[in-house]
């Protein structure tokens, strides 16, 4: 008879995490991040069970369950859950811009997700060195999936201000528009007119440049989409290509 195998605190059964947690089955049929990561969490003969062995042959060994359960909103079963599909298919512990664009262009085959996926991957990538730790992928997923409106909404800005000093240009949130529109390819209709990101980029900073600077801050930003319906309703275009 085999010695039963050691578990640890990162072993879940990946069924669970759509039977037994928070995120609905739309939320995980819109999230491309959670479906790839849930594609890779199903158990094997070798990953059924890590053990602290393997665990800690990993490059970049995750913080202490218990840390990461007080600092997103994911429940501790959904984090074991997470880290199995997260290792599996990133094994040294990091995933890099090339895998995000992996995963954006399995999902959306009929347009060109390499741009969007460059900017999404960046406002992940908190401090800048060039990869994603599974501490980076599982805060920033617990934002976009069960933070508050503010904190979507700050992080919505991030994105958008793609060289990080603060401010929006309408350039910035041309190009982010754009990229969305690029990878959606012909999925859009009607279909979109060549100048159609420019027209709502015009639309969208002529309400939220109230001092008509030529950049939108951060409280411009979220008072603008707090306040207004219409920006609410476009920026849900965003948060469906996570």
């Amino acid at each position: 008879m085999s010695a039963p195998v050691k578990r640890t605190q990162w072993d879940e059964d990946p069924t669970l995490f759509r039977k037994d947690h928070g995120l609905s089955k739309k939320v995980l049929l819109n999230c491309c991040l959670v479906r790839w990561i849930i594609s890779w969490a199903s158990p094997n003969k070798k990953d059924s069970v890590e053990d602290e062995l393997e665990l800690s042959a990993v490059r970049h060994r995750p913080e202490a369950l218990e840390l990461l359960e007080a600092q997103t909103r994911f429940s501790r079963k959904e984090l074991q859950i997470l880290y199995r599909g997260f290792k599996n298919e990133c094994p040294s512990g990091v995933v890099n811009e090339d895998t995000f664009k992996e995963i954006y262009a399995q999902f959306f085959p009929q347009g060109d997700a390499s741009t969007y996926a460059h900017f999404l991957f960046n406002a992940f990538d908190t401090d800048h060195n060039g990869s994603v730790s599974f501490e980076d992928f599982v805060m920033g997923l617990s934002i976009l999936l069960r933070g508050t409106v503010q904190e979507k909404l700050n992080w919505a800005f991030n994105l958008y201000d793609i060289n990080k000093d603060g401010y929006i240009t309408k350039e910035e949130m041309l190009d982010i528009i754009k990229s969305i529109y690029d990878m959606m390819g012909k999925c859009t209709y009607p279909i979109l007119k060549e100048e159609t990101p420019r027209q709502h980029v015009e639309i969208f900073f002529q309400k939220m440049d109230k001092n008509r600077d030529g950049v939108v801050t951060i409280d411009e930003f979220i008072d603008c989409c707090q306040n207004d319906e219409n920006i609410m309703r476009s920026m849900q275009l965003f948060e469906n290509v996570i």
